[in-house]
């Protein structure tokens, strides 16, 4: 009897073990289940050759906003770094979108780098993309706010600056005819004559190319450059005037250090710089060129050791046909024009310029730019 009491004790045991067994196991595939389940989410079909394809700005956020898949305009504008949005107004539309299931369209403008005044405006489309994730779309407007604003600032620079040189050209033209039995006075007026056409055709070139980069968006076709090449080629365009005068140019070590942009506009604007000091400093002095990286942000320095700026000047060297001595300009042929186009330049790079001086010590110029994003260069390697 009491044997079997043992073996229904048993079985019942048994059943009851198995029966848990059973029940774990089937909470356990379940959650495996689940957990395939979320692992193995990815972006919808297709969106990842549609991000690949667009020439505008698109990428796709996941439910904890992190990018998981940009364009290469993405990070040419600046709208993505580490995988993170940069701007929090575009945040707020993510959330707005999130928050309602609405798209949303909004024109939005932002500042093109993390430094700088230059500003992007950018036409925004945010929407749902299925149920966990966010589309972004941006198209660049800044096109259509540069137009207005170099349509008026050219015709505000041309009556400025021109009448000076047309006015003279027509007085010299005027007193040719008087001095007409006088050689001399003939030559004089006809070498005063040349020196204001020079420089009206001078004024005329610099103001073209300062509208032109008003006009233009340098990042929508910006390339991945190396920095010492651009510094290399600008000395090289500068050596016969520097030795001229007995001039030192003085590079710093190559620091390998690249920049998204334009080879020629960067050049132009460190040419720019390194003639601004050599035509400020005194025959035999030396000017320095050098490269600093710190967290993601590009210097190049140039220092001369020339005249050096008046304090409250210092404010304004970047206006356009502003000159600290009126009178030097004029000697030397200076426009006013060429610190503004160096402005423009760094600024269309999402950078920005300081100047530091110390009168009869010399200035420093300093241009930073943000420097190249790994993963725009490795997107636009892919699209290649």
């Amino acid at each position: 009897m009491e044997t079997g009491w043992l073996v229904l004790l048993s079985v019942a045991l048994g059943l009851v073990v198995g029966a848990g067994f059973m029940a774990l196991l089937h909470v356990a595939e379940r959650r495996g289940s689940n957990a395939v389940a979320a692992t193995s989410s990815a972006v919808p079909d297709g969106v990842d050759q549609v991000i690949d394809a667009i020439e505008s700005a698109g990428l796709v956020l996941d439910p904890s906003n992190n990018v998981v898949k940009a364009s290469a305009a993405a990070y040419t504008y600046g709208l993505v770094s580490n995988q993170v949005l940069v701007h929090p107004e575009i945040d707020e539309l993510v959330a707005r979108v999130r928050r309602t299931g609405e798209p949303v369209d909004q024109e939005v403008t932002l500042a093109r780098g993390p430094f700088g005044e230059a500003l992007i405006h950018l036409d925004v489309r945010v929407a749902r993309l299925g149920s966990r994730y966010v589309m972004v779309l941006a198209d660049d407007r800044t096109d259509s706010y540069r137009l207005e604003e170099t349509r008026r600032d050219f015709i505000a620079n041309i009556s400025h600056e021109l009448k000076t040189p047309i006015g003279a050209i027509s007085l010299l033209a005027e007193a040719l005819e008087p001095a007409s039995d006088d050689p001399e006075q003939v030559r004089r007026f006809a070498r005063r004559m040349g020196t204001e056409a020079t420089r009206l055709s001078q004024i005329t070139r610099e103001i073209i190319e300062l509208s032109r980069l008003q006009a233009t968006d340098v990042l929508s076709t910006a390339k991945r450059l190396d920095l010492d090449g651009i510094i290399s080629t600008a000395v090289d365009q500068n050596h016969v005037a520097a030795d001229a005068r007995g001039m030192t140019l003085a590079v710093g070590g190559k620091k390998h250090v690249a920049v998204d942009g334009d080879e020629t506009l960067l050049t132009l604007a460190i040419n720019n710089l390194i003639a601004n000091a050599i035509q400020y400093s005194p025959d035999g002095s030396r000017i320095g060129i050098g490269v600093r990286l710190e967290e993601g942000v590009v210097e190049l320095s140039i220092t001369d050791q020339g005249i050096g700026i008046p304090e409250d000047d210092l404010p304004r060297v970047f206006e356009r046909f502003f000159r600290v001595d009126q009178a030097r300009s004029r000697n030397t042929g200076g426009t006013g024009l060429g610190l503004s186009i160096v402005k423009h330049v760094v600024q269309n790079h999402g950078g920005d310029i300081r100047a530091w001086s110390q009168m009869g010590q010399g200035s420093t110029f300093t241009i930073r730019l943000p420097e190249a994003s790994n993963s725009a260069a490795a997107l636009q390697g892919e699209k290649r």
